[in-house]
């Protein structure tokens, strides 16, 4: 009799311990993430990659919290899922995903800003990168990536070398205002690099570059290149996807042209042929005919104003049709450069003027291809 009384007694909290330890339904994205811009397709639109993991049948997805949701055509495999979502494009905007299991939601995720706009990739030497006298504001206008997540945020840009200023911010303030549409840079310029550093793991050249932490020589003489930053170029490229940004803006020259060692300097023929290799092997690896804008680029400081032979190379990229034409920032001198026209990098005043001579490019190429 006792034990008949005590029986519930035991049974009520080992219930209550189950259901305490059953995990919650989840959903968990993997993709878009926090502030990621993503290339639209067209004009008016633009496709988000979604993909996460989630216990369900069915995934919806919704912009904003009073647009309807739409019934996602997604792929399960192993309890990760993959699908698309067709948007205006825009943004900021709120991304809501929720799952759901015989019409009953199980579980919601949210991505709060999203972007659907224009992403470039930035690569070169230090006037791509963040090596500027002033650093520069973000009007809240785009957002960088370096390599794991993206940022809204003022200069030093994230994924680029240096502490200081860079040109994104007025390029990207002035590429928003005019089309109307969030701005993504994926950073990934390097200080003081050569060409020949950019060059894939392998490939050779006779003579090396100033700076050798990134070629090794051979026994025979020649020297090659490690591959370290061409391999950074390749991986933020493939991060965007297929077609996932709009053009590379390359701006580099200055650590090939005129060096205190003549034996360090370039021969314009081959800088033409190594950047050339460069651009033609990463569109192999990423899959698709990646735009290139190539700057011309060799100033140092006055009186080494300018290598002819360097920029010949540059502009022969633009007139044979590998590369499109970047501004000529070789004619940003005096009080736009630091210390008083004294320095290569460049003021406060020149990284606004390079920002608007990048826009002044791109603006009219690109209002031709949205036509």
């Amino acid at each position: 009799m006792k034990s008949s009384l005590l029986l519930p007694v035991f049974l009520a909290p080992l219930c209550l311990l189950h259901a305490q330890t059953t995990p919650p339904a989840q959903l968990k994205l993997t993709a878009p993430l926090e502030h990621q811009v993503i290339q639209r397709s067209d004009k008016e639109r633009g496709s988000i990659p979604i993909t996460g993991s989630a216990a369900a049948s069915v995934i919806e997805a919704r912009i904003g919290s009073s647009g309807g949701w739409k019934r996602l055509d997604a792929k399960f495999e192993d309890g990760h899922f993959t699908a698309k979502l067709e948007v205006p494009a825009g943004g900021w905007f709120r991304l809501e995903v929720r799952a759901l299991e015989a019409g009953t939601v199980t579980a919601a995720a949210a991505v709060e800003h999203l972007g659907i706009g224009e992403v470039f990739v930035v690569a070169g030497q230090s006037n791509s990168a963040n090596h500027g006298a002033e650093k520069q504001h973000n009007e809240g206008s785009f957002a960088s990536f370096d390599g794991r997540s993206w940022h809204v945020t003022d200069d030093p840009q994230p994924g680029a070398s240096g502490n200081g200023g860079s040109f994104m911010p007025p390029l990207g303030n002035a590429l928003a205002a005019k089309l109307g549409v969030p701005v993504g840079f994926i950073p990934c310029g390097i200080g003081a690099t050569s060409v020949r550093e950019w060059l894939p793991k392998g490939a050779t050249f006779p003579n090396p570059p100033t700076i050798e932490s990134r070629v090794q020589k051979l026994p025979n003489g020649e020297w090659e290149s490690k591959g370290q930053a061409y391999e950074t170029l390749v991986q933020r490229m493939k991060s965007a996807g297929p077609n996932g940004f709009r053009a590379v803006l390359w701006h580099q020259g200055e650590s090939d042209a005129n060096q205190k060692d003549p034996s360090r300097t370039l021969p314009g023929k081959l800088y033409r042929e190594y950047l050339e290799k460069i651009i033609r092997a990463s569109r192999r690896e990423i899959g698709w005919e990646a735009p290139w804008f190539v700057a011309q680029v060799s100033y140092h400081v006055p009186g080494d104003e300018a290598s002819p032979d360097i920029r010949a190379a540059q502009a022969s990229m633009w007139k044979d049709g590998v590369a499109l034409e970047g501004p000529d920032s070789d004619a940003l001198k005096g009080d736009l450069r630091e210390r008083n026209g004294q320095g290569v990098h460049f003021s406060g005043a020149g990284l606004r003027e390079h920002g608007a001579r990048w826009a002044a490019q791109i603006i009219p190429w690109l209002e031709k291809k949205l036509k």
